[in-house]
């Protein structure tokens, strides 16, 4: 299978922590905690998780003005692939970036896939994107396109995928190399090493993946959250959401060399200023709490009942929460709908820059 080369080799190693995303019959990764696990439990283990990822879909961007047109429009310089008449088969290249209004603050947050140039259409781009929010992105995209000459389309025959290692922390070593087969992309995730590699395919089934199994999408964003990164309108609320406060420079999805483009002033102006009050934290809400009792923008208050930020969204007792960096050292709580008190912790992921630990 010509998937099956891109992961030969790249098994995870193993050591650190003992604990692990141990496969079950229902498709479910559950953590546990402690050692002793016989061999067939580590072969196990070793497996590739592939999480489905419904709630993402992509647009397309072709032409001969496509590249020239993004660069306008993001905050990042793109993903250029090699020009398919100097390489046979190049592979995909995969990139992080924010659409902006003019106030500089986040509309869209995309993972862009720059397909191999051909010489009779130009460069094309794959924008993966919520998929609530697709339509407005086509919608956004066509407003600025003007006179250019780009082609904007939904690309529905693609679906997007999650692949990580059986152990988590191993996400950052194995390293299968991207490749672009026919209508099969796999590149790593540009955000950080730590959220695996991304995988578009006309496939429902992780088939193309050597020993990967059907992992629950529900661990995926446990995952995703313990690893501080964001994703989505719920995570980076549309003409909310400030780039630079959602940690983009973290995970590597703005240039602050390239040209112009919608939104840059703020971003520019407080990148140069050096001075960042809030950011968005991995958080932790310890002991018990209904279902649906937290709600996002939830304000996150300190001892004495002072405001240190807002709980943002999450996936069970973890999330992301926008919070002053003054206050993320003291005794943290946020109050449910039932006027309950539940305790939070924040964390900073070991992927961050020191600077901030």
């Amino acid at each position: 299978m010509a998937a099956a080369a891109l992961f030969r080799g790249a098994a995870p190693r193993y050591g650190g922590p003992a604990w692990r995303w141990r496969l079950r019959a229902v498709s479910r990764y559950c953590l546990s905690h402690g050692s002793g696990e016989n061999d067939s439990d580590r072969a196990d283990s070793a497996a590739w998780a592939c999480f489905r990822l419904g709630e993402r879909a992509l647009v397309r961007v072709r032409g001969p003005d496509s590249a020239i047109f993004l660069l306008g429009l993001l905050t990042n310089d793109l993903p250029l692939p090699v020009s398919a008449a100097r390489v046979a088969s190049p592979p995909a290249r995969a990139g992080y970036a924010h659409f902006l209004n003019v106030q500089g603050r986040t509309l869209y947050d995309v993972i862009l896939y720059g397909l191999p140039e051909h010489a009779d259409q130009g460069p094309t781009f794959l924008l993966e994107c919520d998929s609530s929010v697709l339509g407005a992105l086509q919608k956004h995209l066509v407003l600025h396109k003007i006179r250019r000459k780009v082609l904007v389309e939904p690309c529905p025959e693609l679906h997007v995928w999650a692949v990580l290692p059986g152990i988590p922390e191993e996400a950052s070593g194995a390293e299968p190399l991207p490749k672009h087969q026919g209508t099969t992309i796999l590149t790593r995730d540009p955000r950080t090493t730590h959220m695996g590699w991304r995988l578009l395919t006309q496939d429902e089934s992780p088939a193309l993946v050597p020993r990967g199994r059907l992992a629950d999408v529900w661990d995926y964003h446990r995952h995703r959250y313990q690893q501080g990164v964001p994703e989505g309108v719920h995570d980076l609320p549309p003409g909310v959401a400030l780039p630079l406060e959602s940690n983009l420079a973290f995970m590597n999805g703005i240039s602050f060399t390239k040209g112009c483009y919608v939104g840059q002033e703020l971003t520019a102006r407080t990148h140069h200023m050096g001075v960042i009050r809030k950011r968005l934290f991995p958080v932790q809400l310890l002991g018990s709490f209904p279902v649906g009792s937290i709600t996002p923008g939830t304000t996150v208050l300190t001892e004495s009942g002072q405001a240190a930020g807002k709980y943002r969204a999450g996936q069970g007792n973890v999330g992301l929460a926008l919070l002053y960096l003054e206050k993320i050292k003291g005794p943290l709580h946020i109050r449910t709908t039932g006027s309950g008190r539940v305790a939070l912790v924040t964390s900073v992921p070991d992927w961050w820059p020191t600077v901030t630990k």
